[in-house]
């Protein structure tokens, strides 16, 4: 079962210099929580995935449910609504603060920040996919759980027509819909309904060829594997005018300098791989 761990470090490689406050780690623990509250941790996935087109946010409801336990809160309490203002009491009111100041109390962790999910983006999480396939420490990184846990999130902010959006509420688009899929099968997800579905809208829509440029060098580091693939890369993006004519045009400076990120980082992964190779 998942809980969320908040204000403490993650190993002897990590330094903070606040004591870690304001940070939020979720971690897997196989022997945490009774069997009632993995039956209820069960039951909310399930219903989220249901109604998953319907109300697209988690709304943090696991983090809700850990706090409440600890705390002892009624997170919800009953909502008042009255038809009209003849109906507003003091009392009417007093118990809407209530519920307001319990919601938000249940909320806020023991070091005083409110933790919460950073959800919306759909292509922070395949980055991160790629980064780690490049490097070869997807494995490493990553546990069962871990991958579990990001295929069913990717699953359950597929929109209906099979694609997926820049951001979890927009329609789907060839950015979002490449992205994610490539993320779950480097994640070594199998033909299912879901890839059969999204496979379709990318090839019904001009397939990856009419990806954008962010996309493009996204993909292209899921195959950066070697030395030589790498050079590749210089030669098809780096080592050519187009690219510097690329950067300047209406990709705007932040793509220019996100694409020069992207060199530098095969470079160094060039020269790693070179020096493991012959000088070690």
């Amino acid at each position: 079962m998942w809980r969320l761990k908040v204000s403490e470090g993650g190993g002897p490689g990590l330094r903070s210099v606040n004591n870690f406050l304001g940070r939020a780690v979720w971690e897997f623990d196989p022997d945490h929580g009774t069997p009632e509250e993995r039956a209820e941790v069960d039951r909310v996935r399930r219903e989220f995935t249901d109604r998953r087109f319907d109300k697209r946010e988690s709304q943090d409801l696991l983090m809700r449910m850990q706090y409440a336990k600890q705390k002892h809160l009624q997170v919800d309490l009953p909502a008042i609504k009255p038809v009209d203002s003849a109906e507003v009491t003091e009392e009417t009111i007093l118990t809407s603060l209530r519920r307001a100041l319990s919601q938000h109390s249940s909320l806020q962790a023991h070091d005083g920040h409110w933790a919460g999910d950073f959800s919306g983006l759909m292509f922070i999480m395949p980055i991160l996919i790629f980064a780690l396939h490049v490097t070869g420490t997807l494995d490493t990184v990553l546990s069962t759980e871990h991958r579990r846990e990001i295929c069913r999130y990717i699953y359950n902010h597929q929109n209906e027509d099979g694609g997926w959006g820049t951001q979890v509420l927009g329609p789907s688009t060839m950015f979002g819909s490449c992205l994610n899929y490539v993320t779950l099968r480097l994640l070594d997800e199998v033909d299912n309904n879901a890839l059969t579905k999204g496979r379709a809208w990318i090839l019904s829509h001009g397939s990856a060829a009419a990806i954008p440029q962010w996309g493009r060098y996204g993909s292209r580091w899921s195959v950066c594997m070697n030395g030589l693939e790498i050079i590749q890369s210089f030669l098809n993006y780096g080592l050519s005018h187009t690219f510097f004519q690329f950067i300047q045009d209406d990709s705007g400076a932040f793509a220019g300098w996100f694409t020069c990120q992207c060199l530098i980082f095969m470079v160094r992964s060039l020269l790693a791989q070179l020096h493991q190779q012959y000088w070690q």
